[in-house]
């Protein structure tokens, strides 16, 4: 560049410049490079080369060779939302009134082998002492439990004598009523679910994990509904990540709100108060509260389910207890029972999967262990197989009646 202005200034002295054009050279050169200084297009700074314009003149896409003419797109001045999808509609429960008789089928296909035999013993060609040691043995493994197995067998016995008959019929008569009456036929089965005063009913939901409880909760809750009540779920099971969801779930399907804790591990009894509350402001006709599983060997958590009913009561009475017991698990079943009854005031039982593997004679032992009544029992995995318990349509059932 220096070069060039050198060149340039001698061409202009040489041409009759002089030092004045050299010199006014030098001067513009000096003057351009200082900052700040205008540029030859007027701006200041370091100019800064700026690419070509781009033409303005476009040709139309069908004037270019293989352009392809996109198709007229409109656009609305608002995209309407997706419609929601619509809501699931509530089931409607039968009646509970006498679903055990309908369930009346399921329940003897499980439990007439224990009729079958006893009766094939009872109609043999003799009844000697070895003969009613296999009907003791009999009602024994079918989880009645030793003594009122004796005591059945004892009076059976006597009375098979007494009355001199070998008749099929008449022996069968005579199994009948002495069935029934180890399964305690006068004892008080209603469920106390009636709304009274400006309070609700009361349920409170005790047992171990795996026998059955939450879902026991949940088919109550649609057996009530069935029969017109109204109900309120209260999920104090907070120890089990998927209890409350579980239970909501059953609530969903039947209308019947869960009143839950937002994060795990909260204060179950804290829970189960602010349900009963909910339930009283609501005018709700029964409140059902679903609690932790408990281990009867754990003192900690038998102590947290005294007082879960404690501070229930601070605001109502607990009309219900209900212990759920797994038909399947026999004699540990039964110690389950004892333990919960001595921590809490057991008012009934719901026996469940009685339509499996389950003897019948359970029913009659766990009466006889903790003095209450089996209230309600479980005969299937169906949502309404939860069924108010009949002794008279559970002893037809063993015997094929």
């Amino acid at each position: 560049m220096e070069e060039a202005l050198i060149i340039a200034g001698i061409v202009i002295v040489a041409g009759g410049g002089g030092t004045a054009g050299l010199v006014a050279l030098f001067r513009s050169r000096r003057r351009s490079a200082e900052p700040g200084s205008p540029g030859p297009t007027g701006t200041t700074g370091t100019t800064t080369a700026e690419p070509p314009a781009a033409s303005t003149t476009t040709a139309p896409p069908e004037a270019r060779p293989g352009a392809v003419t996109p198709p007229d797109l409109t656009v609305p001045d608002h995209v309407a939302e997706p419609a929601a999808p619509p809501a699931r509609p509530l089931d409607q429960p039968p009646p509970s009134a006498g679903r055990l008789a309908r369930l009346r089928g399921r329940l003897a296909r499980s439990q007439s082998a224990l009729g079958s035999v006893l009766l094939n013993l009872l109609s043999g060609a003799t009844l000697d002492d070895q003969t009613w040691e296999e009907i003791e043995d009999t009602l024994i493994t079918a989880d009645m439990g030793v003594a009122p197995a004796q005591q059945l067998v004892a009076q059976l016995r006597t009375e098979v004598k007494v009355a001199g008959t070998r008749d099929p019929a008449e022996v069968k008569a005579l199994l009948r009523a002495d069935l029934l009456a180890q399964l305690g036929p006068d004892l008080d089965r209603t469920l106390h679910t009636q709304r009274h005063g400006n309070r609700p009913a009361v349920v409170l939901v005790v047992g171990v994990n795996g026998t059955g409880k939450t879902t026991a909760c949940g088919r109550l809750a649609r057996a009530l509904i069935g029969d017109g009540q109204t109900v309120l779920l209260g999920a104090a099971d907070t120890f089990r990540a998927a209890a409350a969801d579980q239970l909501q779930t059953w609530g969903d399907r039947v209308g019947a709100e869960t009143v839950r804790s937002d994060r795990e591990g909260a204060d179950p009894a804290s829970v189960a108060f602010t349900a009963v509350n909910e339930g009283i402001d609501r005018r709700i006709d029964t409140v059902i509260v679903d609690t932790a599983g408990r281990l009867h060997t754990k003192t900690g958590l038998m102590d947290e389910l005294g007082k879960i009913k404690r501070v229930i009561e601070k605001q109502a009475p607990v009309d219900e207890v209900l212990l759920v017991l797994d038909a399947t698990t026999g004699q540990n079943g039964l110690r389950q029972a004892r333990v919960f009854a001595e921590v809490t005031d057991i008012t009934g039982i719901i026996l469940t999967k009685l339509d499996g593997t389950a003897k019948g004679g359970i029913v009659i032992a766990v009466q006889r262990e903790i003095g209450v009544p089996v209230k309600l029992v479980g005969l299937g995995e169906g949502p309404d197989d939860l069924a108010p318990f009949d002794p008279e349509v559970f002893v037809d059932a063993i015997l094929g009646d």
